[in-house]
C-alpha cells in the first residue's frame, strides 16, 4: 500500500474514532459549528504534527516544519506571495514531499496576518456522510465526505455553489460559499444537494502567513485563481494531475528556454 493511501486510511480511522466518541455530532456540544473557525471544544485533538504556539485564538495553523525535499523544484514558478489570498488555489508541485500535502489541490478559505486556512479538494473518501455526521438530515445521504486537511479532523465544513446569496455563509469567490454554521449546515443537508454543488469536508490545512509565503517562494506550490469547475470536479482523484499538467504546459509555452535547462529528474 502506498504512503499516500496509508495516510488517508490513518486519517479516516481518526475521523471514525471521533465520530464514535460523539465528537462529530450535530446534536451534541462536540459539533464544530465554526464561526470564524473557532473550535467549540477547547483543546480538541488533531493529527500528530510538530507544533509551536497557535497563531491566533481561532486558527490553530501549524508552524511545524514542512518536510520539503532537497531536490530542486521547477525553476519557473509562480513565486509571488502577493498572489495568495482567499479564493486562490494551491497546487502542490511534483517535488513537494510532505505526505500531508503531496499531490493536493487546496482552496484557500481564509487569509490574513493571523493565519491561513484552506481545504484540500481532492481527497475524497469512501465513507458516506451518513456514517460521519450524527444528524437526522444526514441519515440518508450516501455522498462521500472529503478530508479537508490534517488539522482538527473533527471540524466539519461545507462548500456550496449557489447563484443566490447564502446567509450565514462566507462567500469565498463568485458563487462559492463556505458553510460552518450549524443551522445552515443542517438546512443544506436536508435539501439533499447534489455533490456537484455541495460537499462536506473534515479537518482543514493551516499555516502562518510567513510559512506559506516561504513555501511558495521555494516553489512548493503553484498559485492560481479558483473556479467552480475545480472545486466541484467530478473526478477529484485525477484533479491534481490535471492541474499540474496544465501548469507545466503553460510554463513550457511561456518560457521554453528556461524549461529547456531544467535539471534532469526534477519532474
Amino acid at each position: 500500500m502506498s504512503l499516500h493511501k496509508r495516510l488517508l486510511f490513518a486519517m479516516l480511522f481518526t475521523v471514525v474514532g471521533l465520530t464514535a466518541a460523539g465528537w462529530v455530532d450535530f446534536g451534541k456540544p462536540g459539533f464544530y459549528a465554526l464561526n470564524g473557525y473557532r473550535p467549540s471544544r477547547p483543546g480538541s485533538a488533531a493529527l500528530s504534527w510538530d507544533r509551536d504556539e497557535a497563531v491566533s485564538p481561532w486558527v490553530e495553523a501549524l508552524r511545524g516544519k514542512r518536510d520539503l525535499p532537497p531536490a530542486p523544484f521547477v525553476p519557473i514558478q509562480f513565486k509571488d506571495p502577493k498572489r495568495l489570498g482567499v479564493g486562490k488555489l494551491l497546487v502542490a508541485a511534483r517535488g513537494l514531499g510532505d505526505p500531508h500535502f503531496a499531490r493536493t489541490v487546496i482552496l484557500l478559505t481564509h487569509f490574513d496576518e493571523q493565519g491561513v486556512v484552506g481545504l484540500v479538494l481532492n481527497r475524497r473518501t469512501d465513507v458516506p456522510i451518513s456514517r460521519v455526521l450524527d444528524s437526522k438530515a444526514a441519515k440518508e445521504i450516501s455522498d462521500p465526505v472529503y478530508l479537508g486537511g490534517p488539522v482538527e479532523p473533527s471540524a466539519v465544513f461545507g462548500l456550496l455553489q449557489s447563484s443566490a446569496k447564502v446567509e450565514k455563509a462566507e462567500n469565498i469567490f463568485a458563487g462559492i460559499y463556505l458553510i460552518s454554521d450549524k443551522d445552515l449546515f443542517e438546512q443544506t443537508l436536508a435539501a439533499h444537494r447534489q455533490p456537484s454543488v455541495f460537499r462536506v469536508y473534515l479537518g482543514y490545512a493551516g499555516w502562518t502567513p510567513d510559512q506559506l509565503r516561504a513555501e511558495v517562494k521555494l516553489g512548493a506550490w503553484f498559485v492560481f485563481p479558483a473556479d467552480a469547475a475545480t472545486v466541484f470536479n467530478a473526478d477529484p482523484g485525477s484533479l491534481w494531475m490535471q492541474k499540474i499538467q496544465d501548469t507545466e504546459l503553460h510554463l513550457a509555452e511561456a518560457e521554453p528556454l528556461a524549461c529547456a535547462w531544467q535539471p534532469a529528474g526534477s519532474f
